[in-house]
């Protein structure tokens, strides 16, 4: 089952935190290997749907990040899913290169033995 919404209903149906964040995982279109977990603000989540440019809000920073702004690995949105809740976000992408700052082609490298 699938609930298909309108950009201007998959925005308003998003629950965002308290401080403005809603995490998104991005997910390998192409492959479905889980690729990263960020966070999303409305206006990343906006620039986002709008665009196909997948933008995050960098906590550590405290800015806007476009994924590959300056590493050049970026992410191309093809799906967007949120959660029952709507506090997640699953987004798909086509990923440009590696998708972790590390160069693996994914953050989720490290597992337990």
């Amino acid at each position: 089952m699938t609930d298909l919404l309108s950009h201007a209903a998959y925005i308003a149906a998003v629950k965002f935190d308290d401080k403005g964040l809603v995490p998104v995982i991005a997910q390998s279109h192409a492959t479905g290997q889980v690729l990263m977990f960020a966070w999303m603000t409305r206006e990343t989540l906006e620039h986002t749907l709008s665009s196909g440019e997948v933008t995050y809000w960098s906590r550590s920073r405290q800015k806007v990040w476009k994924k590959g702004e300056s590493s050049g690995n970026h992410q191309r949105l093809v799906e967007a899913f949120m959660d029952c809740d709507g506090d997640v976000l699953l987004l798909k992408v086509d990923q440009m290169g590696p998708a972790c700052h590390t160069g693996a082609p994914s953050c989720f490298f490290r597992q337990l033995k």
